[in-house]
């Protein structure tokens, strides 16, 4: 249909391919998934009425999230156009670690380069390849790294590294402070210990950690004086040469009013669970909101950090996860890993 809609030229079709459901209600078939390229003069809202009007012709009926459907068509990329409205997100949001996207679309377009990657198709489909995938879930305190990694190594049957110690920020300063260099130092080598490329596992089951050396970076960018800094780049430049770089970023983000609401929780006396334990010691209910104010800023750093040119330890694959309901979160987690075998 796509073929003879008027602006539209359809210049290649991979083949079709069977896949399994990812997600989703139990007990469904097998999918047929395919991609295509096209040349078009349409803008991306435009093009997704398009689709949208396939959709409904072949009789698309939406109903239960990641359930059976009779035609689903969804716009991946759109040139090196990056965007995101009530309607559209560009790139696709959950492309980067869909193999059921990535292989069709390898099959007739591996050049082409993904705007927030700032890698190739192929080089997508290679990252998530590896034999021993390292998955990253990065997020603040509070947005439930811990939890959501425990959730996706235990249904993928990983081995799962929570960090090692706290970063070492006493009191999490508003600003600018001097450190010993040492201290930071030896937080990035407890992180990296595991992470070594001479001791990476073989096995197929992947390793999932709850932390990211590129948070250390970002923290002291954010949190040390310049001198500080400087002496702490040589060993994060050393370590991210040595160490497994994640080929999947889980980025979990968390909305104000909860991250204050588990800033409470944490801040009773009693509590029936560990949950959010990584908050413990961030703030006393007086300096709480100075807190939120400043891990929301972090959060800030974080999300375009993992996106960013100049980190050394730089991830290809992001997925971005709303943390605000971690059951929800997990699940969403968890299918995008699943997605990737």
């Amino acid at each position: 249909m796509l073929r003879f809609m008027p602006g539209v030229e359809l210049l290649e079709v991979s083949r079709f391919i069977e896949t399994r459901p990812i997600g989703g209600p139990p007990g469904q078939p097998a999918y047929i998934n395919a991609a295509c390229l096209i040349e078009t003069g349409f803008g991306p809202e435009e093009l997704l009425d398009m689709l949208a009007a396939v959709e409904k012709t072949l009789d698309r009926r939406r109903g239960q999230r990641w359930g059976p459907r009779s035609i689903d068509l969804d716009l991946l990329l759109h040139g090196d156009e990056v965007a995101e409205t009530d309607t559209l997100q560009l790139p696709h949001p959950r492309m980067m670690t869909r193999r059921f996207v990535l292989e069709p679309a390898a099959e007739i377009a591996a050049d082409l380069v993904h705007p927030l990657a700032r890698c190739t198709i192929g080089e997508l489909l290679e990252n998530i390849s590896h034999r021993h995938l390292h998955v990253s879930v990065v997020g603040i305190p509070g947005s439930g790294c811990p939890e959501i990694a425990a959730a996706v190594a235990d249904v993928s049957l990983a081995r799962l590294l929570h960090a090692p110690t706290p970063l070492p920020l006493a009191a999490m300063p508003a600003g600018p402070v001097a450190s010993p260099a040492f201290c930071w130092q030896e937080t990035l080598e407890r992180y990296a210990a595991p992470l070594r490329t001479a001791n990476w596992p073989r096995d197929p089951h992947g390793t999932v950690t709850d932390y990211w050396l590129g948070t250390v970076q970002l923290a002291a960018d954010r949190w040390l004086d310049q001198a500080s800094r400087q002496a702490l780049e040589p060993a994060l430049n050393r370590l991210a040469k040595q160490t497994v770089p994640p080929h999947v970023v889980l980025f979990l983000e968390i909305s104000r009013s909860v991250l204050e609401e588990r800033l409470r929780y944490r801040s009773q006396g009693q509590r029936r669970s560990d949950l959010f334990d990584d908050l413990a010691g961030t703030a006393s209910a007086s300096a709480a909101t100075t807190a939120v104010d400043t891990l929301l800023s972090f959060q800030d750093d974080l999300r375009a950090g993992v996106y960013g040119e100049t980190s050394a330890v730089r991830p290809k694959a992001v997925i971005r996860l709303n943390a605000d309901d971690l059951g929800q979160a997990a699940i969403e987690a968890v299918a995008a890993i699943e997605a990737a075998q």
